[in-house]
């Protein structure tokens, strides 16, 4: 039975954990986030930037551009032991004392040959070395640029447009990457091997149409890589409100499309899919005979699309949603209660959501049982057809794809950077720039910034405890001053005033004397 699971698996579009492949090329509807051009000569600046692709790993600046001379390897950059930072060019003036010719110096952004080893390994490469950014120069002409391309001896023209796909261990990577078209990349390493410097932005930029943000979650709900999202974004979800509608979309696969409902209209994969065959699923454990099977994962898709038309559809908040997926993920994901009929409404009744009503809209779209089109589901899978996701998770923000890994600050200040000028939310000024957003949310301030304040505050006190104090000593000093000058000023007083006083007295004690004819 293995061996038919592994069939059935490489039937709907994936095996062990391999990316989820739905289509090449750009997805309709989706809009190029990046821009890549060339500022220094002036000879090679274009008009609306070069055509490129953006590598599906790393982490571009979004909102921002990073603008620095740019150095041609001459190299694939596929061994790290053998790379050699004095190579290369422009050629450069030589150290005086070793003799060898300068590094590269940094930062700056490094062009390499496509070709010997995977686009993550060169980019991983290229960022230990010190690299800021890095386009990947194609080494063979498309067939659809015809004679403004010409192919290197030995390399025959390509129809379809290489995808620089993430392999599986792209997770470490945070520079972002392009690769430039042969006719275009050829230009440039003319230039530099001409030893002629060049420098070249490469920008990224989100449409922001208006004051509100669109983002969407691709996954699936034995997802591994957007766990950590799932749980942890609600509190952003929730204090970006309205100016931010979030649509979370369940990754399904076509039955009827795969060849998995038979030509009797009996299911022919097995438990991969729900009505006979119609919407399907990978086995995440990749064996049919136990554990989750992918019936159970689209079960459990319609019930996370019912609990958002219940409960986010209308504010694109969805607070409920976001607590079932977590008491979910924290009392169900496992084998033994990823089915269970129990587990799940324990955790609708930890998240507020009301189990009879989910069960009747998951019954109203069509149910699971028959071989009845599920209205829902349906519409996944249009939706799916419409975005053409390429890897699982994907995240898409104004409908730009979302590179890098899913991390809460990725996505955060990649939805920051969607508003129009002007309509950015103060949640996003307080918090998108601080280290720790997810705190900063929470606490409706930037660490940093409330520790900077409460400085501010206590100098503010010190200072005017200090103010206090002096004027509290200075008026002691004054009030004995003028205590010690009135006593003096009395002093004075008595003095001219005794005087008299001794007089009168010696003159009455002579009269006395003289009535008594007794002289003194």
């Amino acid at each position: 039975m293995i061996t038919s699971a592994v069939a059935l698996a490489v039937l709907l579009g994936s095996y062990c954990g391999a990316p989820v492949q739905a289509q090449e090329g750009t997805p309709m509807g989706v809009v190029t986030s990046s821009k890549l051009n060339i500022h220094v000569p002036k000879t090679l600046t274009k008009p609306g930037g070069y055509e490129h692709r953006e590598a599906l790993f790393g982490i571009p600046p979004y909102g921002g551009s990073i603008a620095q001379n740019m150095y041609y390897a001459a190299d694939t950059l596929c061994d790290f032991s053998t790379i050699d930072t004095h190579a290369g060019y422009p050629i450069r003036a030589k150290d005086e004392e070793s003799g060898v010719m300068l590094p590269w110096q940094s930062p700056y952004i490094l062009m390499l040959d496509r070709g010997g080893c995977t686009f993550v390994q060169k980019v991983r490469n290229a960022q230990r070395v010190g690299a800021a950014g890095v386009i990947i120069a194609d080494n063979t002409c498309l067939c659809s640029a015809g004679d403004q391309c010409h192919s290197d001896p030995g390399h025959d023209c390509e129809e379809r447009e290489p995808i620089m796909a993430d392999d599986g261990s792209g997770s470490d990577i945070s520079i972002p990457s392009f690769l430039m078209f042969k006719q275009d990349a050829d230009l440039v390493k003319a230039e530099v091997m001409a030893n002629h410097p060049v420098r070249l932005e490469m920008t990224w930029a989100l449409p922001n149409p208006d004051d509100r943000v669109e983002y969407e979650l691709w996954t699936t709900p034995t997802d591994i890589i957007s766990r950590d999202f799932q749980e942890n974004f609600k509190e952003a979800a929730v204090a970006l409100g309205k100016r931010a509608y979030f649509t979370p979309q369940m990754y399904i696969y076509d039955g009827i499309r795969s060849g998995c409902q038979g030509v009797d209209g009996e299911n022919d994969c097995y438990n991969l899919c729900t009505n006979n065959g119609r919407y399907c699923a990978t086995d995440p454990d990749n064996d049919l005979d136990r554990g989750i099977s992918g019936a159970d994962v689209v079960e459990e898709s319609l019930r996370r699309m019912c609990i958002w038309e219940k409960y986010g559809a209308d504010d694109g908040v969805g607070a409920q949603w976001w607590d079932y997926v977590n008491e979910f993920l924290f009392r169900c994901n496992t084998e033994e209660y990823f089915s269970s009929k129990q587990c799940v409404k324990d955790a609708m009744k930890h998240s507020g959501v009301d189990p009879k009503s989910i069960d009747q809209c998951m019954e109203d779209a069509g149910g699971l049982k028959a071989d009845t089109v599920n209205i829902s589901l349906e519409k996944q899978l249009q939706a799916k057809d419409k975005s053409g996701v390429v890897i699982l998770p994907a995240m898409y923000v104004n409908r730009v794809s979302i590179r890098g890994s899913l991390e809460f600050p990725v996505v955060f200040k990649a939805i920051c950077s969607g508003y129009a000028s002007g309509t950015v939310p103060s949640v996003c000024s307080t918090c998108s720039g601080c280290s720790d957003q997810k705190a900063c949310i929470s606490n409706g301030y930037c660490g940093s910034k409330k520790a900077e304040e409460s400085v501010s505050k206590m100098n503010m006190v010190y200072a005017m405890a200090g103010m206090i104090l002096v004027f509290i000593i200075v008026s002691i000093i004054q009030h004995r001053r003028y205590q010690s000058q009135m006593q003096a000023q009395v002093k004075g007083i008595i003095a001219e005033y005794m005087p008299l006083e001794s007089d009168q007295n010696q003159t009455q004690e002579t009269a006395v004397s003289e009535e008594d004819g007794q002289f003194t």
